[in-house]
């Protein structure tokens, strides 16, 4: 391509970028770059074209600075970089390229300096997927050998994108407890040996998973180590000593922890962020990531989960760590393993847990800059509207408008393996214990194209602090599969809901398209449509929804997915016929076992 942006000035050639595949770095990268462009004042600088001045120009992730003097051009890199930094982003030094070109006229020379700094922007909000994958579910507590099965049996299959694992370190056996979920959340050491497995398991599981498609993230917990638990012992067998804050399987000593030593208070959270990031957390002893030696064995614990193969990470308890110590941390890790399918230079997949609904001393603001950040409003507001307090008509708007993250930066759920439990956030969201506006709630999450989207997939509980299924000797009970495809031996598997697997579906189908022809009764009853490719309703009166609706599909006859899966040419749910005109005769009845229709043009759908 060239640029001539003068009659008198010879073209100048411009590159393609550096990402053409990606389609949202450039569309990121234009949200941010108006932000900055209203704080620089460059009216008078730039190169004179026809009586106005032309500063600068971006091409995909590429930004090009144009001036006439030396002078100009350091004024406006200066201002770059501060006005970029405000807004989070870092201007790739190595990158910059400056040239010159001499004019046809005496009046003097351009100056062009192309600045990637869309980079840096979006290089640890990318999980990596597949082609043609989406949607992270967390199998919660899951064994690494279980998980590797249903990568390759169900997972893979079933076009899903990720698995959230639980933290593969090691952490304090803690029987007084009856071996609760949480001691996953106490660590020892950073050998990998947990009940799920160890580290040959481990490198197994990612591997399998990785030549299924499944990508693996893991819950890294690198806040703290143990509290001051009744039994010192770990998974692994290593000890410590506890009220000397020394963990010789690190090894960590008193010094690699945040001094002094002080408890976080519920009021520290409206108004002392300090305490927040340098005290405990409920007693656990709370790491100095500002200290070298801490944050050596945090990367080199993190580099080798990457060397084997995993795709990214969610931050444990990021809120009480600073965003500039754990960008720090993440500056460090290396590259994904390109052995295990990924591309050369591609940044793990980093988000951080933030519980933010405002009015708190920590907002989830500041970490946005260094990776993407846990979503809670979002599974909050899903939950409330598909309870009923509030009209699903509202959704039309969903996303930013309504106090959202930006899209690159949230990872939406309806619900996580804590404040399922009234833990971490709160309670207050739907779960598998309210199975109908809870698989309706998931399926507005999958059938929009708002934010990153992630599933829960719980083993079942009647007390908030129950481990997973085990047998005597605490070892976890694999998931029995049921003849019908959902699970057995206490597990709820929501990933095998056809509901849910069946929206993964709808969502992978519906791709990069937007969200078009909105209707709704002006209450509780939505419909829409992504590009030609999908098309959804909903129903959450206490009356039937009849309508004739705009699908945006071709004509033909379509399997609703929801009601029931398509079997060779058979559907075993309700079918819809599609007209010329994209138009078909919607019904979702009040009183039906789910509260949504969705039909799409893949396989799972079209008869």
């Amino acid at each position: 391509m060239q640029v001539r942006m003068h009659r008198i000035f010879d073209p100048i050639p411009i590159g393609r970028g550096v990402r053409q595949d990606d389609t949202l770095s450039s569309k990121l990268f234009t949200y941010l770059l108006e932000d900055i462009m209203k704080t620089v004042n460059w009216s008078e600088r730039g190169v004179n074209v026809n009586g106005l001045y032309m500063s600068h120009l971006h091409f995909a992730d590429d930004l090009v600075l144009v001036a006439e003097t030396a002078a100009d051009f350091q004024l406006m890199l200066n201002e770059l970089h501060e006005a970029s930094g405000r807004v989070g982003l870092r201007m790739n030094m190595a990158k910059i390229k400056i040239m010159t070109y001499k004019l046809r006229t005496p009046e003097g020379r351009i100056i062009l300096c192309l600045v990637v700094i869309a980079t840096a922007v979006t290089a640890y909000k990318n999980p990596h997927y597949a082609p043609g994958r989406s949607v992270n579910v967390h199998l919660f507590e899951w064994k690494w050998n279980d998980i590797a099965d249903e990568c390759e049996r169900f997972l893979g299959p079933r076009g899903f994108g990720g698995i959230q694992i639980s933290p593969p370190n090691e952490n304090v056996v803690l029987w007084t407890y009856n071996r609760p979920w949480w001691e996953r959340y106490q660590p020892m050491s950073y050998q990998l040996v947990t009940r799920s497995g160890d580290e040959r398991q481990f490198a197994d599981m990612v591997r399998r998973c990785n030549n299924a498609g499944v990508r693996i993230y893991v819950d890294a917990v690198i806040n703290h180590m143990t509290g001051e638990p009744p039994e010192n012992v770990g998974t692994a067998g290593n000890t410590a000593v506890f009220r000397e804050w020394y963990y010789p399987a690190v090894p960590f000593r008193s010094e690699h922890f945040n001094w002094p030593h002080c408890v976080i208070d519920g009021s520290d959270y409206i108004n002392n962020a300090w305490r927040v990031r340098n005290c405990e957390l409920v007693g656990l002893k709370d790491l100095n990531q500002a200290n070298e030696h801490t944050r050596n064995m945090i990367v080199d614990f993190m580099n080798k989960l990457i060397d084997l193969g995993v795709a990214g990470f969610r931050i444990d308890a990021a809120k009480h760590m600073w965003p500039h110590d754990l960008q720090v941390i993440y500056n460090r890790l290396r590259n994904l393993n390109t052995a295990h399918g990924f591309p050369a230079n591609a940044r793990p997949y980093i988000y951080q847990e933030v519980i933010d609904y405002g009015g708190e001393a920590i907002s989830r603001d500041e970490y946005t800059p260094i990776g993407a950040v846990t979503e809670f409003k979002a599974g909050m507001e899903l939950s409330n509207a598909f309870r009923g307090n509030n009209q699903l008509r509202w959704l039309s708007s969903w996303g930013p408008q309504w106090g959202l993250l930006a899209h690159s930066d949230s990872l939406t759920f309806i619900d996580n393996h804590d404040n399922e439990r009234g833990h971490g956030g709160g309670g207050g969201v739907l779960t598998y214990k309210q199975p109908r506006p809870y698989k309706g709630a998931i399926a507005f999450l999958l059938a929009h194209p708002y934010g990153e989207p992630q599933i829960m997939s719980s083993f079942a509980f009647w007390d908030s602090e129950i481990g997973p299924p085990m047998d005597h000797s605490g070892n976890i009970i694999s998931p029995a599969i049921n003849s019908d495809g959902t699970c057995g031996n206490g597990w709820v598997c929501q990933h095998r809901w056809r509901q849910i697997f069946a929206m993964v579906a709808f969502r992978n189908v519906a791709g990069n398209t937007a969200v078009n022809n909105w209707w709704d009764n002006g209450g509780n009853q939505i419909a829409f449509c992504r590009g030609n490719n999908a098309f959804i309703a909903f129903n959450n009166d206490y009356w039937d929804l009849n309508q004739t609706l705009q699908t945006c599909l071709p004509a033909g006859r379509y399997c609703d997915v929801i009601s029931g899966e398509k079997v060779g040419n058979t559907c075993r749910g309700k079918t819809v016929t599609v007209g010329n005109d994209g138009r078909a005769h919607i019904n979702v009845g009040a009183n039906d076992y789910d509260m949504m229709l969705a039909i799409h043009v893949g396989p799972e759908s079209r008869l």
